[in-house]
């Protein structure tokens, strides 16, 4: 379980983050979402033992960091946002190269880099020199890079920026497997909907405070509920009646045509409750459909950046 305790961060008179208070638990993957400037990569170098906060106590286990910062790096595996590489060295090079940095033994080597890059899917590519990899192919290298010395918490920051649909499901995947592993999964991201499909936890930061945290749909119900599309043949008014009185609904729309749209509270005992209730009357119901987490999340950021409360 990573503690972070009423941590502050202040560059000047600029709180980058503000007494900011979270839980990380063990073997989860984790998502922070915020715009730019809302102070998620100051808690990520935070956490690497990169940066010491103002105020406030980042605790790993039994570990402060700031008593046991080499104890705690030891621990971390971290990936910038942005991130150097040597193009003249091949895949395996470049491994070897940060496995001495990390003091592993050279007898061990050969077999941590062999099993890293068939973990991250880059065996076929050992020998080939960085510079003529594909951005995904590089970001994997890079996640095998922090993974040298096998640490049990890793720290990514925004790691899908600039892939392409292919290579973000290759992430996501290699991500699962990780956690599969064991291993406590830490990202940041504007990629909303991808981090939803991939993360079991989220926090939404915003000004360097902390909005919410918790499952990704504990945390969309909190922040606007749950939203219901249905979309039925004809009798819209009876249908939008029906809605409009069945109980854990909030409010109903019609959206365009025969769609309606309804924010309702509850758990999936009121959506089948929902369901039941059309049915029974007889209405002509095509479609329904509850919308995902990620899809609230989504919309809950865009009305925080854009310094709306959420709907």
């Amino acid at each position: 379980m990573i503690k972070i305790r009423n941590i502050s961060k202040l560059y000047r008179n600029v709180h980058a983050l503000n007494n900011l208070s979270l839980e990380i638990p063990d073997g989860s993957i984790y998502g922070l979402i915020g715009p730019n400037g809302a102070g998620k990569t100051t808690l990520l170098r935070i956490l690497a033992a990169l940066l010491t906060p103002t105020t406030g106590e980042v605790w790993f286990d039994n570990e402060e960091i700031r008593k046991s910062p080499n104890i705690v790096q030891q621990r971390i595996g971290y990936m910038p946002d942005f991130f150097g590489v040597y193009p003249d060295l091949t895949s395996a090079e470049y491994l070897d190269f940060y496995a001495g940095i990390h003091g592993i033994p050279r007898s061990q080597r050969p077999r941590i880099i062999t099993d890293l890059l068939e973990l991250v899917d880059l065996s076929a590519k050992r020998d080939a020199h960085v510079e003529t990899l594909s951005r995904g192919m590089k970001q994997r290298l890079c996640l095998a890079r922090a993974l040298v010395h096998d640490p049990s918490v890793l720290l990514l920051d925004e790691p899908a920026s600039g892939l392409d649909p292919r290579a973000r499901v290759e992430l996501r995947e290699l991500l699962r497997t990780l956690q599969g592993m064991g291993k406590t999964v830490i990202i940041s991201s504007h990629i909303l909907l991808e981090l939803a499909e991939m993360c079991t936890d989220v926090a939404i930061i915003q000004g360097g405070r902390l909005i919410a945290s918790g499952g990704v749909e504990q945390v969309a119900r909190r922040m606007g509920g749950r939203l219901l599309e249905v979309r039925v043949l004809d009798r819209i008014p009876e249908t939008l009646q029906i809605l409009r009185e069945t109980p854990g609904v909030v409010s109903v729309n019609e959206q365009n045509g025969k769609l309606l749209q309804a924010e309702f509270t509850g758990d999936d005992q009121a959506l089948a409750q929902i369901l039941t209730a059309l049915i029974s009357k007889g209405m002509p119901v095509i479609s329904f459909t509850p919308r995902s987490g990620g899809e609230r999340l989504e919309e809950v950021f865009m009305s925080i950046t854009e310094g709306n409360s959420p709907s």
